[in-house]
C-alpha cells in the first residue's frame, strides 16, 4: 500500500514539472501586463453578477507593486494580494494562460478582455467582447469542457499578438 501511494505522489509531482515546463506564453497586451495590469487577486473578491450580466469591473494594479510569473509581469492593488499570488500563482491568474475562453472552446488563441470576466469552479474566466460573452455564457460547463480538450494543443503555441478589440489599455496606476 505504501509503495502505491509513493508512486502515485511521484508521478504526480512529475506530471507538475511538466506542465511547468510546457506552459505556453502569457497574454500580454501593450500595456506591458498580464491582464493589462489588473489586480488577479482581486477578482475573487468582487461581487460577481448573474450570467447574462455584466460584471463589476476589475481592479487596477500599481506599477511598483508586481510579481513574475508564466514570463509576464502581474500588477497588484496591494503588497497582501501580491504575497497571496506569489504563495500560489495558479489559483489567480487567468485560465489559458489570459486568452479568451470561448476562443480556446472554438480552437483559437485570441485576447482575453480583463473587463470581461468570470469566476467559475473558483478559477478566472476572460472573454474578448461582449458578443462573445453572449455565446460563451450560452454553455459555460459545455464551453470549459472544449476548451479543455483543446488547450493543450494550443498552449505551446506563442500567444496572442493581437490587441483587444475597441479597448483603450490601461497600464497600471503609480
Amino acid at each position: 500500500m505504501n509503495r502505491f501511494v509513493l508512486t502515485i505522489a511521484a508521478a504526480a509531482t512529475a506530471l507538475s514539472f511538466a506542465n511547468a515546463a510546457f506552459a505556453g506564453e502569457q497574454f500580454v497586451d501593450e500595456t506591458g501586463f498580464a491582464v493589462s495590469g489588473y489586480d488577479v487577486v482581486a477578482y475573487f473578491s468582487l461581487p460577481q453578477n448573474a450570467v447574462g450580466q455584466t460584471n463589476t469591473a476589475p481592479v487596477e494594479g500599481i506599477k511598483s507593486i508586481t510579481a513574475e510569473y508564466n514570463g509576464a509581469t502581474f500588477a497588484f492593488s496591494s503588497e497582501a494580494n501580491r504575497d497571496l499570488f506569489t504563495a500560489n500563482p495558479e489559483k489567480y491568474v487567468p485560465q489559458y494562460d489570459g486568452h479568451c475562453a470561448y476562443g480556446v472552446a472554438k480552437g483559437g488563441k485570441v485576447p482575453g478582455n480583463p473587463t470581461l470576466w468570470r469566476i467559475v469552479d473558483d478559477k478566472l474566466f476572460l472573454n474578448i467582447t461582449p458578443n462573445v460573452v453572449g455565446f460563451w455564457e450560452e454553455d459555460i460547463p459545455g464551453h470549459i469542457n472544449m476548451s479543455t480538450g483543446n488547450w493543450p494543443s494550443l498552449d505551446p503555441q506563442p500567444a496572442a499578438d493581437r490587441t483587444i478589440p475597441q479597448w483603450s489599455s490601461m497600464a497600471p496606476k503609480g
